[in-house]
C-alpha cells in the first residue's frame, strides 16, 4: 500500500492517492479541486484509477469530480447518500449533487470495498456532516473532517451535529490498536496521540 497527498483548492484540502502497487490500481480520496494537478498526480503513480471515494458531501472535498470523470468517464464515485442532492447546489456546496447512475454509488456502516488486494471498510462517523465517513484500510484511517491532528471537524454547518461528532470520535478512539490517520485538511496524525492530547476525543470518551 502505498499513499500520496496533495492539498487542493484555496482552502488546502487533502487529496488522497491510495494505490496497492503490486496490482497497479489506485482509488482517489477526496478530489476537492484543481484536477488536472489531480490527473497529473495519478498518472505519475502508474496506476490505473478504480473508483473515487468522498468523506463527505462539501464542496471542498468534492469540486474536482467532474473534471476527473471528464478523464475516466465510467469511474464510479462513493459517498454516503445522507450527503446526496437532487436539488441545485448553492453557496458553500455543502450536499454533493447526485451523478448519473453509471457514476453514482453509495457506502454504510461496513461496506467493504476492494482495491487490488486492499480492503477499504466504511465507518459512519456523522458530526460534521450527517452523511460523513471514515475509511480503514489495514493500520490507516482516512478520517476527512471528522478527526484531526489535535482537533475536529467543526459543525456548525447545515447537518452537523457537536454531540454527532464526539460520538463518532469516540468510535474511532475505540478502535483496537493503533492507526495512522491522514486527515482532510493539515498534517497526518495517529490514534495514540489523539487519544492522549485531544481534547474532542477526550470529551467524547467520557460521553
Amino acid at each position: 500500500m502505498k499513499i500520496d497527498s496533495l492539498a487542493v483548492g484555496s482552502i488546502g484540502t487533502n487529496c488522497y492517492i491510495l494505490q496497492d502497487e503490486a496490482a497497479k490500481l489506485c482509488a482517489v480520496i477526496d478530489p476537492g479541486d484543481e484536477p488536472e494537478r489531480i490527473l497529473s498526480a495519478v498518472e505519475q503513480t502508474g496506476c490505473t484509477p478504480t473508483m473515487i471515494l468522498l468523506t463527505h458531501g462539501h464542496f471542498d472535498h468534492y469540486t474536482a469530480v467532474k473534471g476527473l470523470l471528464e478523464k475516466w468517464p465510467e469511474l464510479p464515485v462513493y459517498i454516503h447518500e445522507r450527503d446526496v442532492t437532487d436539488k441545485p447546489v448553492g453557496g458553500f456546496g455543502l450536499l454533493f449533487p447526485r451523478l448519473p447512475e453509471k457514476n453514482q454509488r453509495y457506502y454504510k456502516e461496513g461496506d467493504r470495498l476492494t482495491l487490488g488486494g486492499l480492503t477499504i471498510t466504511v465507518l459512519e462517523t456523522p458530526g460534521h456532516s450527517r452523511g460523513s465517513v471514515c475509511l480503514v484500510v489495514g493500520d490507516v484511517i482516512f478520517s476527512g473532517d471528522t478527526l484531526f491532528h489535535g482537533s475536529c471537524g467543526r459543525t456548525d454547518f447545515a447537518g452537523g451535529s457537536y454531540e454527532d461528532i464526539l460520538r463518532s470520535l469516540k468510535k474511532l478512539a475505540q478502535l483496537p490498536g493503533q492507526y495512522q490517520v491522514y486527515p482532510g485538511h493539515d498534517r497526518s496524525t495517529n490514534l495514540d496521540f489523539e487519544r492522549r492530547v485531544n481534547p474532542y476525543v477526550k470529551q467524547g470518551l467520557r460521553k
